[in-house]
C-alpha cells in the first residue's frame, strides 16, 4: 500500500451504528466511520477514493472507547482498514485493521481491506416461509460442496450460491421433502496457518474473519470480478429463490472464536482494536480457550454481545435468513467467572429482539471448556443439537452388533426409545418438548451416513496429522470389510443399515437433520474430519449407482410419510402431556413392563404415536436383533385404555427398511395377529 496523503474529517459524527453509515446530514460523498478500540488513543481510517489513491483521516472524537469521524471521498466499492494514529504504517502490502463491521472484505493476496458495501437490492416481494418446527426437515450442506459435481448445472455456476439457487438444485430440494437448507459458514473466512503450510484449505469454513461479510470465494467468477457489491446480491438472490421454493435458510454461525487464533499469529482487526475486551483472558493474561481454536470471544463483555446481536440482525434485516445454527453455542454463555448460565445476557437479548423475533435459533450445546455439555440446558425458544439422539440410533443399529456378534449382549431398546420419543426427558427441565431436539445420524464433523456402515476406524491420513484428528469413537460398524468391497452381500447389508438409520431419523419425534450426500450414499472413505479437504472427497458426487438411487427413493418417501403422519396433528405437537401419546409395547403385542426396558436381551419394542384427536396416528416396530422375529401387533385401541375387550385396529404397512419392503407395501394386519419384521429393521404402519 503506497504512504497515503492526509486530509481531515469533516462535519459532526456519531458513535452509532458502528462501522460505515451515512452521515447524519446525508451529504452524498460523505459517511460516518465509528469503531471501537478503547486501547487505542486515536484511529486513523485509511481508505482508497475515487481515483484509487490511498488516504487517511484521524476520527477524531472518541464516546465510550468508539473513535468516530464524517469523511468525505470513501466511495461505495472502496476498501479502507483502521490503524493507530502516530504509529508507522506497514510498509508495501502490510496488514492494516479490519473493521469488524465491515460488510465486505477484499483479499489482496492475503492482505485483507474492508470493502465499503451498500444494502440496497430488490427482493422483489420476497416472502419468509415461516415453515413451522412440527413441519421442519432440516438439510445441512456446503455451499460448494452441493453442487461442484453436479452435471445439470452449468459450470460457471457451479460451487456458488448462484448454482445452489439453480433450477436443478431447487427441484432437487423440493421433490427430496426438506423445508430447509442450514448452510455451513457463509460468513468470510480464512484458512488456518498450519493448513496453508499443508497446501490444504479451511474447507468447511468455521475461521471467521468477518461477522458482517459473505465469503465472496462462493460467488460467481463474474461476480467476484464485479466486486463485494455483485457478491451480496447473488447471495441475497439465492435466498430469494429459496424462498420462493418455500425453503428457508439458516446459517452455520461461529461466534465463539475468529480467525486471529493464538497469541502468536497476528492482529488483523479485533486483536489490535480492542483484545483485552473481546478475548477471555486468564488472571496472567493468557487467552483462555474453551474452543480449541486459541481465541475465545468473551461473552460476559457487552461489545461482544452487541457485536454478535448486530450481526444476526444484519443478516436477518438485510439477507432475509430464516435462522441460524450457533457453534459450540456454550461458549456464548459462559459468565464473568467462564461458567455456563442458561440466563445470559446474550440469550436474553436474543428472546426479546424484535428483528430477530421469529428466526430459528439452534444450539451446538456443548464447547471444550469445564460443564462444555449442556444438551438440553438452553432456555425456551432454542432448539439443541441432540448428540444423545445420535449416540443412542448409532448404539443400537451399528455399535451394538459387535457384542451381539460375538453372543454377548447389547443394549437395551430403553436408550432407543427415549431418541424416538425426542429425548422427551432431557428437554423438559429447561421447559421444553421434544420440539427442541434436532435429531441427527450424522453431521458435517464425522462419518457420513454411507461410511458409519463401512468403516470401523477413521481414515483421515489426507488430512496431514498422520490419522491423529477427528474422533475415535465412532459407534460404526462395518458389516465385516474396512472400505470398499465388491461383495453384493455386504453392500446390501450396508444398504440395508442405512435405510433402517434413516428411517429412524425421519420417524422419531423432534426435528430431523439430514446431512447433504446421506441421501444418495455419498462417502468421504472413511475420512470423519474431512474440514480441510476442500476436493472430490467431501464434494457430492451426483453420478449414482443403483444402490444410491434406491436410497434417495427411500428418504423421499420417508420424508413423506413423516409429514403424512403429522398432517391432522396440532402445530404444538407434541408439546404439551394432553396433546400426545407414545405407547409402547413388546414383541408378544403386550404393554413394556420395567423388566422389558431393564432386559438388555429386548431387542424389539413397538410404539403407538399421536393425539388423541389426531387422525394420523402410527405404529413403528424395531427390531434390533440378528433374525427375522415373529411380532404380535398392538391389540389395544388407541384411543381408550388397553385391556381386554379393546378394540382391534387393521394396520397397514407403509414401510420396511429390509429388503421386502416394496414387495409388502400395502399389507394388512390386524392387532393380535402376528407379522414378520426382519432383523435389523425398522416398519412403519398406518391405522
Amino acid at each position: 500500500m503506497p504512504s497515503p496523503s492526509r486530509v481531515r474529517a469533516v462535519r459532526s459524527s456519531r458513535p452509532v451504528p458502528l462501522g460505515v453509515s451515512p452521515a447524519a446530514e446525508g451529504a452524498g460523498g460523505v459517511v460516518n466511520v465509528a469503531v471501537f478500540a478503547p486501547e487505542i488513543r486515536a484511529v486513523d481510517v485509511h481508505f482508497q477514493d475515487r481515483s484509487g489513491r490511498w488516504q487517511a483521516v484521524l476520527l477524531p472524537e472518541q464516546t465510550d472507547g468508539v473513535h468516530h469521524g464524517t469523511v468525505e471521498g470513501l466511495p461505495e466499492g472502496g476498501r479502507y482498514a483502521f490503524w493507530p494514529h502516530g504509529q508507522a504504517v506497514p510498509g508495501g502490502a502490510g496488514q492494516l485493521l479490519l473493521d469488524p463491521y465491515g460488510r465486505g472484505i477484499d483479499d489482496d493476496g492475503g492482505i485483507y481491506y474492508s470493502v465499503h458495501v451498500g444494502q440496497d437490492f430488490d427482493w422483489d416481494g420476497d416472502t419468509l416461509p415461516r415453515t413451522a418446527w412440527r413441519d421442519t426437515v432440516v438439510y445441512e450442506c456446503h455451499v460448494k460442496g452441493q453442487t461442484m459435481l453436479h452435471p445439470g448445472i452449468p459450470p460457471e455456476l457451479r460451487g456458488t450460491y448462484a448454482g445452489l439457487a439453480h433450477p436443478v438444485m431447487l427441484d432437487y430440494f423440493t421433490s427430496l421433502g426438506i423445508t430447509a437448507v442450514e448452510l455451513l459458514p457463509v460468513h468470510f473466512h480464512i484458512d488456518e496457518p498450519h493448513l496453508q503450510e499443508l497446501g490444504l484449505s479451511n474447507y468447511w469454513g468455521y475461521n471467521t474473519l468477518g461477522f458482517f461479510a459473505p465469503h465472496p470465494a462462493y460467488a460467481t467468477a463474474a461476480a467476484r470480478a464485479a466486486g463485494a457489491k455483485a457478491v451480496q446480491d447473488e447471495f441475497k438472490a439465492m435466498v430469494r429463490k429459496l424462498h420462493a421454493a418455500g425453503l428457508e435458510v439458516i446459517l452455520d454461525v461461529v461466534y465463539n472464536h475468529t480467525a486471529e487464533g493464538g497469541e502468536q499469529q497476528p492482529a488483523l482487526s479485533f486483536r489490535g482494536l480492542a483484545d483485552d475486551v473481546y478475548y477471555r483472558h486468564d488472571a496472567n493474561g493468557y487467552y483462555q480457550d474453551t474452543t480449541g481454536c486459541g481465541n475465545t470471544l468473551d461473552f460476559s463483555q457487552p461489545r461482544v454481545v452487541q457485536l454478535a446481536l448486530d450481526s444476526l440482525r444484519h443478516w436477518v434485516r438485510d439477507y432475509h435468513i430464516d435462522g441460524f445454527r450457533f457453534d459450540l453455542a456454550v461458549s456464548l454463555c459462559r459468565d464473568t467467572r467462564g461458567v455456563f448460565t442458561p440466563r445470559h445476557p446474550f440469550l436474553a437479548a436474543l428472546s426479546t429482539d424484535r428483528t430477530l423475533a421469529g428466526t430459528k435459533l439452534i444450539a451446538e450445546p456443548w464447547d471444550v471448556g469445564p460443564g462444555g455439555w449442556q444438551t438440553g440446558s438452553f432456555p425456551p425458544g432454542w432448539a439443541d443439537w441432540n448428540d444423545r439422539f445420535r449416540d443412542s440410533i448409532r448404539d443400537f443399529w451399528l455399535a451394538d452388533r459387535h457384542p451381539l456378534n460375538h453372543t454377548r449382549p447389547g443394549g437395551s431398546v430403553a436408550k432407543l426409545a427415549g431418541a424416538i420419543s425426542g429425548s422427551a426427558e432431557l428437554f423438559a427441565p429447561s421447559g421444553r418438548s421434544s420440539l427442541a431436539s434436532v435429531n441427527f445420524v450424522t453431521a458435517h464433523d464425522g462419518f457420513t451416513l454411507a461410511d458409519l456402515t463401512a468403516y470401523d476406524r477413521k481414515h483421515n491420513e489426507d488430512n496431514g496429522e498422520e490419522n491423529r484428528d477427528g474422533a475415535n469413537d465412532n459407534r460404526s460398524y462395518n458389516h465385516g470389510v474396512e472400505g470398499p468391497t465388491g461383495d453384493s452381500r455386504v453392500l446390501d447389508a450396508r444398504a440395508h443399515s442405512a435405510r433402517t438409520l434413516m428411517a429412524t431419523l425421519l420417524l422419531s419425534l423432534g426435528v430431523p437433520m439430514i446431512t447433504a450426500g446421506d441421501e444418495i450414499g455419498r462417502t468421504q472413505h472413511g475420512n470423519n474430519n474431512a474440514y480441510c479437504q476442500d476436493n472430490q472427497l467431501s464434494w457430492t458426487n451426483w453420478v449414482l449407482d443403483d444402490r444410491q438411487e434406491q436410497m434417495l427413493k427411500t428418504t423421499r418417501r420417508l420424508i413423506k410419510l413423516r409429514k403424512s403422519f403429522l398432517r391432522h396433528q396440532p402445530y404444538s405437537y407434541p408439546a404439551r402431556t394432553d396433546d400426545a401419546y407414545l405407547l409402547w409395547f413388546n414383541e408378544r403385542g403386550e404393554p413394556m413392563s420395567v423388566r422389558d426396558w431393564e432386559d438388555s436381551r429386548t431387542r424389539v419394542v413397538q410404539v403407538l404415536l399421536g393425539s388423541p384427536g389426531g387422525s394420523s396416528d402410527g405404529l413403528l416396530v424395531f427390531n434390533g436383533s440378528a433374525e427375522n422375529r415373529k411380532v404380535v401387533m398392538p391389540a389395544a385401541s388407541l384411543r381408550t385404555e388397553t385391556g381386554a375387550g379393546a378394540e382391534r385396529h387393521m394396520f397397514e404397512l407403509l414401510f420396511t427398511s429390509s429388503e421386502m419392503g416394496d414387495r409388502r407395501r400395502g399389507a394388512k394386519i390386524r392387532g393380535g395377529e402376528r407379522e414378520t419384521v426382519a432383523a435389523w429393521s425398522i416398519a412403519a404402519y398406518r391405522i
